[in-house]
């Protein structure tokens, strides 16, 4: 058997073990990658360490720990209440709302797990304090991000159109962009319909609609008020604390401004930017944040390290590659073709969306010259397969939605991002494929 197909079955039961023992999936693949890299693939220590994702580790505690600190001064709530009344307490809007927000960010060149670190926790503290799944929340984040992320002046869409030009390959930018986009918003649409999106046009404030909340109910809707929306004035009457501007807050919706800038103004990275945010407003509020970093959300960062570590063993040893090569050598201009999305989906639902674009496009370039496949179909279907499953929650995006979501069940979250992240990883890429790909054959 090779080192590459023990790489694998390892990984599979690195997932089997850890879905039917409850053990956390990051320390068993820690484990993993000891064993692996050690006996099979020959690496020593600092071979294994290569893999750990130590900027996703800074990014994963740096958002968690500064959101901690907004969380427990009150700061959360005051945005909560401040998009409600932006939407004029229309709830069912806010998941579209923060799809946009995700989406213009990304669209104008910020990263996708930077726009998604700035939103997500944000989204999931709404999500908790008025009912409404997080899973619907998390996705409708997450697709936003990855619905403008193909935009010309994009990061994604600078990166493919670029692998495009240097291979010779006929692109379209705004096909990509606009493909892209449409996907995304279709796959949002059919979330918010069947996570009980449309309940929430007629759900009372606080109400359990929608899916599993965080928060407890409040009292029912005042006579006239119409449904769907929430009653501002019953809550800045009951709890007027929530919506007044201190000066902790104030600081904290500073340094939350301060953090957007910092990374898409200057590009300057967002876990080392929110720790230190963090740290200034821990050294001048320390009552309010005292407890935040133990907030931190500790189990997900050793589960995300702990994987990652691991499918950076399989690239250092030649696992990606010869799965890789030995779709590309399929005789089979369609078959290829499709393979290779699912291949895209599978990796990036753990390792780097463009790192994936970056090896799978390549790998196309030989039957695509060949004149069977049409080539913009097939970088784009390649393109929405490797990034529209950044649902998983081993994922970067996916991880900060788990990270992110206030009072919640983890563990029970984490299992359904893995399920929806599955069926996403099975259902896109067949589709993108028989859109895009199928009908530019010849």
């Amino acid at each position: 058997m090779s080192a590459e197909l023990i790489s694998i079955l390892v990984l599979v039961a690195v997932f089997v073990i850890a879905t039917t023992r409850s053990i956390n999936m990051g320390a068993l693949a820690f484990a993993a990658a000891f064993g692996v890299g050690e006996l099979v693939a020959g690496l020593d220590a600092d071979g294994i360490f290569a893999g750990f994702p130590g900027d996703l580790f800074v990014v994963l505690v740096g958002v968690t720990y500064l959101f901690a600190i907004a969380r427990a001064n009150g700061t959360t709530d005051w945005l909560v209440h401040a998009a409600i009344r932006l939407v004029r307490g229309r709830i069912a809007l806010i998941p579209w709302v923060m799809f946009a927000v995700t989406g213009a960010l990304t669209a104008i060149g910020a990263v996708s797990p930077a726009a998604v670190a700035i939103v997500a926790p944000i989204a999931l503290s709404f999500a908790a304090r008025y009912g409404i799944s997080p899973l619907l929340m998390g996705a409708m984040v997450v697709h936003g991000a990855q619905g403008g992320g193909f935009s010309p002046i994009s990061i994604y869409g600078s990166i493919v159109n670029g692998i495009v030009e240097r291979e010779k390959l006929p692109g379209s930018e705004l096909t990509l962009f606009l493909v892209s986009l449409a996907a995304n918003l279709v796959i949002a649409g059919i979330v918010f319909v069947l996570l009980g999106g449309l309940k929430l046009t007629g759900a009372p404030s606080g109400g359990q609609s929608g899916g599993q909340s965080g928060g407890a109910a409040r009292p029912g809707k005042k006579p006239g008020r119409k449904p769907g929306e929430t009653d501002q004035a019953a809550d800045r009457a009951a709890d007027p604390e929530r919506a007044r501007l201190t000066p902790a807050r104030t600081a904290t919706l500073a340094a939350l401004v301060a953090l957007v800038v910092a990374v898409l103004g200057f590009d300057l990275d967002a876990g080392f930017s929110a720790i230190t945010l963090a740290v200034l407003l821990s050294a001048c509020w320390p009552e309010t944040s005292r407890r935040a970093v133990g907030a931190i959300a500790w189990p997900t960062v050793l589960l995300i390290c702990g994987v990652l570590t691991y499918v950076g063993v399989l690239e250092e040893m030649g696992t990606i590659d010869y799965a890789g090569n030995a779709v590309g050598d399929i005789g089979i201009p369609l078959l290829a073709a499709v393979l290779l999305c699912y291949i895209g989906a599978v990796i990036s639902a753990f390792a780097s969306s463009v790192g994936i674009m970056g090896a799978l496009i390549p790998l196309a370039v030989p039957f695509l010259a060949q004149g069977e496949i049409g080539a913009v179909g097939m970088v784009t279907a390649l393109a929405v397969s490797a990034t529209v499953v950044d649902v998983s929650p081993f994922s970067t995006n996916g991880a900060l939605v788990l990270a992110a979501a206030p009072d919640v069940d983890r563990e029970r979250f984490f299992r359904q991002l893995m399920v929806y992240g599955g069926i996403v990883v099975a259902v896109v890429p067949a589709a993108v494929w028989l859109v895009l790909v199928v009908p530019g054959s010849v």
